[in-house]
């Protein structure tokens, strides 16, 4: 399967199997994402596996971010959560978004890979993202956000992934207007 085609047939699973990729299988992806472009090669960003009783302690995080009593069902939707962070780097160079967008593109590459491996991903966020009980139930530094997870799992047999409309490129591509970018090869000529 070409990249296209990876990319054309990825969708979304909100709901998946208990099976989920082994470690090892999990490390050769992330190695992988890895290679997303990154200015500088400040690698900003890092990944919390999450399984078994892990995911039980964010249920108690968000409960507790939300004021709730009782723990989240939320992330028990999956048998593997895969938090993603972004752990910024001081740089002169390389701006705080830029570093999050590295971060935000190694998640993406790496829900791209487990699809095409065969798993069922989601990316999941919500408002208690950034919240002090998960960032302190994941173990954050103050240099680090949480952008959200990847809820891994086997795809249902027999089951289509949900619907997504066709992107109408035409729409979302377009060109420099060109007032200004004559009054930019003006201003060259001038200098």
């Amino acid at each position: 399967m070409s990249a296209l085609d990876a990319v054309r047939a990825r969708q979304s699973w909100s709901k998946v199997e208990e099976t989920a990729p082994s470690r090892e299988e999990l490390l050769t992806l992330v190695a992988a994402a890895g290679r997303v472009a990154d200015h500088s090669s400040l690698r900003p960003w890092r990944l919390i596996e999450l399984r078994g009783a892990d995911r039980e302690v964010l249920g108690a995080a968000i409960a507790k971010a939300q004021g709730d009593s009782t723990p989240s069902s939320k992330p028990l939707r999956a048998p593997l959560l895969i938090a993603v962070v972004a752990s910024y780097r001081k740089s002169e160079k390389v701006p705080r978004w830029e570093q999050e967008a590295v971060a935000s593109g190694v998640a993406h590459t790496l829900s791209l890979l487990l699809d095409e491996a065969g798993w069922g991903v989601i990316w999941r966020t919500g408002h208690y993202t950034r919240t002090k009980a998960v960032a302190k139930a994941h173990g954050l530094d103050k240099n680090e956000e949480l952008l959200g997870w990847l809820y891994v799992g086997g795809k249902p047999a027999g089951k289509k992934p949900g619907r997504r409309k066709a992107v109408d490129a035409r729409k979302l591509i377009t060109r420099m207007p060109k007032a200004d970018a004559e009054k930019a090869k003006k201003k060259q000529k001038k200098e």
